[in-house]
């Protein structure tokens, strides 16, 4: 974790923030039934009742147990329930089986994060720096899980028949197919990437250091469902070409013949939302493609997946906050802009680096220091934030990363390719 010690130790300013984090869990999870909360739909997934359970017990445990004087803990059986995969905390509950954690039940859970949100909030204008730094932490800790609970949510419910409906669909107001897309070009050169030291960061965003970039062209916004629809009918899923191996062996496998969600319907492609289901809309950025699948786009559109320095020296000039994020709960879905796209927001955007620590990486000491560091292997690097990543969470140095066949996040595709010269 790396802060600005001067903006994080202002308990006023933290304790609204933790507040209003903390806040926007539980109205995420306000329309569901206890039922809904507790089932786990995939081992990748989690119960919504756990990730809420979880983000209480990270502040219990790192905060009030290690330096609140005298706290006892809400119920010594949730540690071993509700820890997610730090060692150094010990022995935990299987990931695969958080679903079979019917009881405590949901009131009990939201009990347990009420308890915890008295005790941190009037300890907190007495901790030490060092414990402040860690609710900060929290709180970005946190929401990365509001993301996950919206796509866990959204994947449990596809998982369901009647294919219900989290929210009401948002009103659909006629938006103009966009443009071809334009290719935005840089000259080879060196470039500073990673976290500037300004503000919150987590530690794989840094060092910054500097990355050689070859002459490259990037594109000025995402791929669509049209464009991707297209990539479809000219037999993309069945062009064993266009495949890394490890994906057309997990095409073929698996029998992906669309994205996640997406069914072929008497009218044409539909695809299943928090909002059901609905016609896919042809403008909007095409989600919940797979690494494989972004790669295999990107070859069969001649071009290629930017590298994580090529997508960060693109997005340093832009507002990480605008563009369509999570703002408060209600439909969570990728928008057709009528303004272009920026580098923020709507879909999170693969790129063709390895998530793998930077130069002079080092984790941080104890329990927290599992992370972040620990998973840089066999993960792919994503950028950018998407629909359901809280507004201000992200930056152009945030490094998001998942295994290259997972796709039930808002994963979607930026292109970039080669030049001769720029």
């Amino acid at each position: 974790m790396l802060t600005d010690r001067n903006r994080f130790a202002d308990p006023l300013a933290l304790s609204q923030r933790y507040a209003a984090v903390r806040a926007l869990s539980v109205a995420l999870v306000a329309p569901l039934s206890d039922a809904d909360a507790s089932v786990q739909s995939m081992d990748d997934a989690s119960p919504a009742k756990w990730h809420l359970a979880h983000t209480s017990w990270f502040f219990e445990t790192f905060v009030l147990r290690d330096f609140v004087s005298g706290y006892a803990l809400h119920d010594p059986r949730f540690p071993f329930l509700f820890n997610s995969y730090y060692e150094a905390e010990g022995a935990r509950h299987a990931r695969a089986r958080r679903g079979m954690i019917t009881r405590p039940s949901l009131s009990e859970v939201l009990d347990y994060r009420a308890a915890v949100d008295a005790a941190l909030l009037a300890a907190l204008p007495d901790l030490p720096l060092p414990a402040l730094e860690l609710v900060t932490l929290g709180c970005h800790h946190e929401e990365q899980h509001q993301e996950l609970l919206i796509t866990d949510i959204l994947h449990l419910f596809a998982q369901n028949p009647t294919e219900p409906a989290l929210w009401p669909a948002q009103r659909n107001l006629p938006v103009a197919m966009p443009g071809p897309i334009n290719w935005i070009e840089r000259n080879a050169g060196i470039v500073d990437i990673g976290h500037d030291g300004a503000g919150f960061a987590f530690d794989a965003e840094g060092p910054r250091h500097p990355a050689l970039l070859t002459a490259h062209a990037i594109a000025d916004r995402t791929v669509t469902n049209g464009e991707w629809a297209a990539f479809i009918v000219d037999g993309g899923y069945a062009d064993p070409r266009h495949w890394l191996s490890d994906g057309w062996a997990w095409v073929q496998r698996e029998g992906i013949t669309a994205p996640l969600y997406w069914e072929q319907q008497e009218g044409g492609w539909t695809r299943f939302g928090l909002d059901g289901r609905r016609a896919v809309d042809p403008a909007a950025p095409v989600t919940h493609v797979s690494f494989y699948e972004a790669d295999a786009y990107a070859s069969w559109a001649g071009a290629r997946l930017p590298t994580e320095a090529e997508w960060e020296a693109f997005a340093q000039s832009q507002d990480c906050e605008s563009g369509n994020q999570l703002d408060q709960a209600g439909p969570v879905e990728p928008r057709p802009s009528t303004v272009g796209y920026g580098a923020f927001g709507d879909v999170w955007e693969w790129t063709g680096s390895a998530f793998r620590p930077y130069p002079g990486f080092r984790a941080a000491g104890g329990a927290v220091g599992e992370y972040n560091g620990k998973f840089m292997s066999g993960q792919c690097v994503l950028r950018g934030g998407s629909c359901a990543t809280p507004r201000g969470h992200v930056r152009a140095s945030y490094r998001n990363f998942f295994y290259p066949h997972q796709r039930w996040q808002f994963t979607g595709v930026r292109l970039a390719r080669d030049v001769q010269a720029c």
